[in-house]
This record gives structure tokens, sequence and C-alpha cells, in this order.
């Protein structure tokens, strides 16, 4: 269950962003609790991607705060850092798979930048990881071209979850599948999500996903969080673009179900 009072695993405050003269994001708020699936949904060039690469230090901000775990990330040490990475994981899109190695090879990366271990044990971590993810172990030897795009972004995971981390960041998991394989991907996070008791901070435009999945969304809008809150919430919004979001065509058989 998701705890919401004084359990706070993510906190941004007051963030900006920008590229040149470009700003994506301005006085962005968004507080993340120990346990919950969060769904980051937003217009196209929101900066949802930057969001996410932003707290897990791909980029820096320009203003602002971000905690995890309750430390400043930009006040880290090279090894409080390294500390720190160990306790999340990151799905990008499509997986972003190193092409030239195999899927076991993908997955053993993380462990041997982070861990002294014998090639035997990573080996048999990687495989567990292989199987935790819904792949047959005939997919261990395969590199990434040789793998669908359901594959692809079921050994992404699989490398996400090499560390154990407490944390999972998923970019866009469902983008490209089609909805029976996108329906079994959001049944996959669920059931790892509950089963690690994971926290997972999921960017998204998938609506089936964030009725399955999600005890939370945040839409980005304005270069800010604008509503954040359940589905219910989602369609009780008076905001334009939140209303066209969830009560479109798209949106009908969502709001219908609820």
């Amino acid at each position: 269950m998701v705890q919401r009072q004084g359990d706070v695993v993510i906190s941004v405050e007051g963030l900006r962003t920008q590229f040149g003269s470009h700003v994506v994001h301005d006085h962005l708020d968004l507080e993340v609790y120990r346990g919950e699936v969060i769904g980051v949904v937003g217009a196209s060039g929101t900066g949802k991607s930057v969001l996410l690469r932003t707290i897990v230090g791909l980029n820096s901000q320009k203003a602002g705060n971000i905690r995890v775990f309750g430390k400043d990330t930009a006040l880290m040490s090279a090894d409080e850092r390294a500390s720190m990475e160990r306790r999340w994981g990151v799905q990008f899109q499509d997986g972003a798979l190193f092409s030239s190695l195999s899927v076991l090879q993908n997955i053993e990366t993380p462990m041997r930048e982070q861990f002294p271990l014998s090639d035997m044990l990573m080996r048999e971590l990687a495989e567990i990881k292989i199987s935790m993810v819904g792949l047959g172990s005939d997919a261990a030897p395969k590199f990434p071209y040789e793998l669908s795009g359901g594959m692809r972004k079921r050994a992404g995971l699989a490398r996400a979850l090499a560390l154990d981390p407490e944390i999972v960041f998923l970019d866009e998991p469902t983008a490209g599948l089609d909805p029976i394989g996108a329906a079994a991907y959001d049944e996959l996070i669920k059931r790892l999500q509950q089963t690690l008791g994971l926290t997972v901070f999921m960017v998204t435009h998938d609506l089936d996903s964030l009725h399955a999945i999600c005890d939370r969304i945040a839409v980005l809008a304005d270069k800010r969080v604008i509503v954040i809150g359940t589905m219910e919430d989602m369609l009780a919004s008076t905001h334009p673009w939140v209303r066209a979001y969830f009560h479109g065509p798209r949106g009908r058989m969502v709001t219908h179900e609820i």
C-alpha cells in the first residue's frame, strides 16, 4: 500500500531546466511516495522524459532541488552518487540496449560496474532477471536486433532490475506495442511492483496503463505539474488540456469503466 505521510522517496522543489534559452520546466514541484506507481503525462514537448533524466542526473537543473531518499542529488560526492545509483534502475525508450552485447551481457553490465562479482554469479543473477521479466532462457544469448520490440523492452526492464533497485524509472514502456502486448507489459510491471515492493516512476502517454497500474498521475503543462492525483481526480479536473486528454475519444473507454 502506498505510504502518503512522511514516506517521500523523490522530492522535486522549484525545478527549472532549460537548454540554451529554451525553458522546459520552471517552478516544478513533485513528490513521489514509497511503493506507488506514478504516471507522468503531458503533451509532446512538455518535458516528461527530460524530468526523468534530470531526476537521475543525466541532465542538470538550472534551479531548484531534487532529493532522492532524502539526499540532495546536486550535492552528492562521487561515492554517494554511485551508492544512490545502485538504488534505482532505468528503462529507457525501446530498452536502449547495447547493440553489440547479448541480452545476458546487457544485464550483467550494471553488475560489472558496481560489484566485484564472479562471472558465474553474474550469469546466474542475470538469468534470474531474464526469467523475472517473462523471457525464456533462449533470449539470453541473443542480440537486440534478434528480438521483437516487446522482447527488447522486457530485456531493458531486466537490466533496470539488475541491481535489485528500490525505484524503477520507465520511459514510455508500452510505446510501440500492440494492445495485447501493452496489456501484458502493464501486468508485468504491476506484478513486479507488488512482488518486489518497487516505487515506479513511469513516463507514459498510454491511458490504459494509467488506468491499469498507476496509483497517481502527474500532468505536466505550462512548464510545471498542474494536476496530480488519482484517475478520478483527472476526470474531475477542469483544466482544458486535462479534460481533452482524459475525456477525449481515447479516454472514453477508461471513463466508462470508472
